[in-house]
């Protein structure tokens, strides 16, 4: 797991640890603030509710995983209102999150990579008129899994929170 976690920090992450599988309890409640459709992607890509498949189905599919990382890129911004580093820090986790699914595909072939938001792979998704152009690259968001990404840090003793005008985008990466 060490070597993983070395890969993970290359990707440019600026906090990695171990995250066991069999913590991850997928809730409904998650899955229904989803559905309020606050970010505007629901029922709108591949990646999302309920395109992602049913709360059961993910489930089942978390559990077919032996081992995994909580990947987080950690940011202090000027203020709580600073936007503008909010976003840069958006993207910065986004591609990081592109470089980890590609520097653990070939060890890992099986990969499931959850991400923060929406996917964002393609400019414009195929849902739901066409299939996934790529979906081995498709990220689906932890919260579209049901999961509270609180609660799997705390699970997995990892820190959430890393002090007053700081913002951490977390993601997770599971493997077979």
């Amino acid at each position: 797991m060490e070597k993983d976690i070395k890969i993970a920090l290359e990707c440019g992450f600026s906090h990695v640890g171990a995250l066991d599988p069999k913590t991850l309890k997928v809730r409904q409640e998650v899955r229904d603030m989803c559905a309020v459709n606050t970010c505007h992607k629901y029922n709108s890509n591949w990646a999302c509710p309920p395109a992602c498949g049913e709360l059961e189905d993910c489930d089942k599919q978390l559990k077919k995983y032996s081992k995994g990382l909580i990947l987080q890129t950690t940011k202090e911004l000027e203020d709580s209102m600073d936007f503008e580093g909010i976003q840069e820090l958006g993207i910065e986790h986004a591609e990081n999150i592109k470089k980890a699914v590609e520097a653990f595909s070939e060890k890992y072939p099986n990969l499931l990579m959850l991400g923060t938001g929406g996917c964002n792979v393609c400019k414009e998704c195929t849902y739901p008129d066409n299939p996934c152009r790529f979906p081995k690259k498709r990220i689906s968001s932890m919260e579209a899994y049901g999961l509270v990404v609180n609660d799997v840090c705390k699970a997995n003793d990892i820190p959430y929170y890393y002090g007053k005008d700081t913002l951490t985008y977390i993601g997770c990466i599971l493997f077979e």
